[in-house]
């Protein structure tokens, strides 16, 4: 169990490695003109706080002039009250000026790190292993993401401009006030700074822990709200309206509780602070005041050391939220850094040379793979495709039959053995030339929510419109978009549920067909279907097979008769192979197979005949003694 000591620790060594990650994209390597600009906002950021140190002088040299307490000093150059109030506003309006040059030549060095952050970033997720998408949520790595940038964004414009001018002009505040006043005037304002900075980071280290509490309470509220929209319709369904409401409800009501803890805290934060701040500005200003009684300094000296107050008092009340959200920002950019030092699983091997494929042989060579080291899932298996082969997988269900595909298109690597395609191990290509030349055709085509025009082009980029209405004919979806009034134009809708399974198996195939690959595989493309749409799309997945190796993982036998060869799986082991023929001929385990599966087709047919008998008796064509109905007996 972590204590209390052992997470002040490890959010401390979060804290400087984010510092520490964050400092080349201020400074980088090649980039002149990112440092001119961090030169010149320093330059500017050091010329206003001077600026503001100095200007409590012309209003002490202004009151002086005003009582007759003393005569001009040598700096006023007797420029009497008016001038010296004038010179006080210019000095005000070249702060501001001064802070705002800043901001301005500082922003696009700001806006360059956080847009290369965020790049990295999402590169980085689409580098992560098939592993870590399967089992990260969706909703709580985008918040992650989201509150990373922002982190970013508010670290780069406070810390650098809100912390060190803060620093820099107490400093020098310190300087004016040991120098022109006393030792202890100094004495004084350095251990009201002190406590109150230890005041301010031992309750807001409190509070980040009650602030990190709120932030899981909202990523499991977010999650559990894009969840269930994302399975709208099974909510539907079942009826699961008031279910998931009340489960949503139950995550804001921790979020609740952590919030009402955060803003508690916080008003204790606030009076704490404006206590001590209150304390060491009266008693400097006790100390000026007696100085005013006996004539050691004037009413112009009382008003400066007034005015340094409050210059030191306003930036302090600031710094109480601006640590809060720094350490906030660090936390939320920890998160966004630790995503982005998860490991590649799979990644491009030193040296990896392209793919050359120069027929699509594909070989399996003895491989040997498990999600998890204690549950093998292939034992083994060799098995060869040759180049133009049509070759069929079938088996139960985790007989390891995806994994063939998975393994084959590298979203994991194989654990013993190897894999091959025209003798070249794919452990040893580059990832980005396997990809090009495995296309796949998965049983839950997902779209882009954007047109079917785009949804085609992502077969490859730069295709030409003739191309994707090429792959849209092939596909056997050409008239059907026609149809439609917007035709090519036409929105698909989130996931692409605007269109029917049929019809999204079809902008698949031709999103395939369009990027052209030499090796296709069909990873049990139609088993979602009904049996019509089924037919119309094998045979469109038959002419796209024409010329390439083609793999289909199968799980209706029906469909993959004319396979060349056909490999029985089971328990991750090749239990049979040959042709269809063959295989039926052996009476081995594909032929039980083939008889369930045939029986269970005849017995939809039956059914399919007593749903057309009810139909007819339902219009008053069959006698009611005759009529089929469903009993909870059935």
């Amino acid at each position: 169990m972590a204590t209390g000591e052992d997470f002040e620790r490890a959010a401390r060594r979060s804290g400087w490695r984010t510092i520490r990650r964050v400092g080349p994209y201020l400074w980088p390597e090649g980039e002149a003109w990112v440092k001119r600009r961090v030169v010149l906002a320093l330059v500017a950021l050091v010329l206003s706080r001077l600026i503001s140190v100095a200007t409590p002088f012309f209003y002490k040299g202004a009151v002086d002039a005003l009582t007759g307490d003393a005569p001009d000093p040598a700096w006023a150059l007797g420029a009497g009250a008016v001038g010296l109030t004038v010179a006080y506003g210019l000095a005000r309006i070249m702060t501001s000026g001064l802070q705002q040059v800043r901001d301005v030549v500082f922003s696009p060095v700001g806006q360059r790190a956080l847009r290369r952050l965020a790049l990295e970033t999402f590169n980085h997720i689409h580098a992560l292993s098939l592993r870590y998408h399967i089992t990260r949520k969706t909703g709580g790595l985008s918040r992650i993401i989201e509150r990373g940038v922002k982190g970013v964004d508010f670290l780069l414009r406070f810390l650098i401009f809100s912390i060190g001018p803060l620093v820099l002009e107490l400093l020098l505040i310190g300087v004016v006030l040991a120098v022109v006043f006393d030792l202890w005037y100094l004495v004084v304002v350095v251990v009201t700074i002190a406590l109150y900075v230890w005041f301010t980071f031992k309750v807001t280290e409190w509070r980040v822990k009650i602030r990190k509490e709120m932030n899981d309470q909202d990523t499991d509220a977010n999650q559990k709200a894009i969840d269930s929209l994302l399975n709208f319709e099974t909510v539907k369904y079942f009826g699961a309206e008031a279910r998931e409401a009340a489960r949503y409800d139950a995550a804001m009501a921790g979020y609740e509780k952590a919030a009402l803890k955060t803003n508690y805290t916080l008003g204790f934060l606030n009076f704490g602070q404006a206590f001590l701040i209150t304390c060491g500005l009266v008693a400097v200003m006790v100390m000026a005041a007696k100085g005013v009684q006996d004539g050691s300094l004037t009413v112009g000296d009382f008003v400066m050391v007034n005015a340094y107050m409050i210059q030191i008092t306003m930036p302090l009340n600031f710094l109480g939220t601006v640590y809060r959200e720094i350490r906030q920002a660090l936390i939320d950019m920890g998160e966004m850094f630790d995503l982005l030092e998860q490991p590649e699983e799979v990644s491009d091997r030193p040296g990896a040379k392209p793919l050359e494929v120069r027929g699509g042989e594909v070989e399996f060579d003895k491989v040997a793979f498990g999600y998890e080291a204690a549950r093998p899932i292939l034992k083994g298996i060799s098995l060869k495709v040759g180049a133009g082969e049509r070759v069929a997988i079938v088996g139960p269900s985790g007989s390891g039959k995806s994994t063939i595909g998975r393994l084959l298109f590298r979203f994991y690597d194989v654990g013993g053995g190897a894999l091959r395609i025209d003798g070249q191990d794919v452990r040893d290509v580059t990832l980005n030339s396997l990809h090009d030349a495995v296309g796949v055709v998965p049983q839950d085509t997902v779209l882009f929510n954007d047109t079917i025009r785009y949804n085609i082009a992502y077969g490859r980029d730069g295709a030409t419109e003739e191309e994707v209405v090429a792959a849209a004919k092939a596909a056997s979806i050409h008239d059907f978009i026609q149809s439609l009034p917007e035709g090519y134009d036409t929105m698909v809708g989130e996931r692409g549920l605007k269109l029917s399974g049929g019809e999204k198996q079809r902008v698949g195939i031709a999103r395939t067909l369009l990027k052209n690959p030499p090796i296709l595989l069909l990873d049990e493309a139609t088993s979602a279907l009904d049996t019509g749409t089924e037919r119309d799309i094998q045979a469109a997945l038959r002419a796209a097979g024409e010329g390439r190796t083609v793999l289909t993982i199968a799980h209706r036998l029906s469909t993959i008769v004319d396979a060349d060869q056909i490999v029985v799986l089971e328990a991750g082991e090749i239990v049979e192979q040959g042709t269809h023929d063959a295989l039926l001929e052996a009476g081995g385990r594909y032929a039980a197979l083939w008889r369930r599966q045939a029986s269970g087709d005849d017995e939809d047919q039956r059914g399919h005949a007593r749903a057309e008998a009810e139909l007819a008796a339902a219009s008053g064509n069959v006698p009611a003694d005759r009529r089929w109905r469903w009993t909870p007996e059935g």
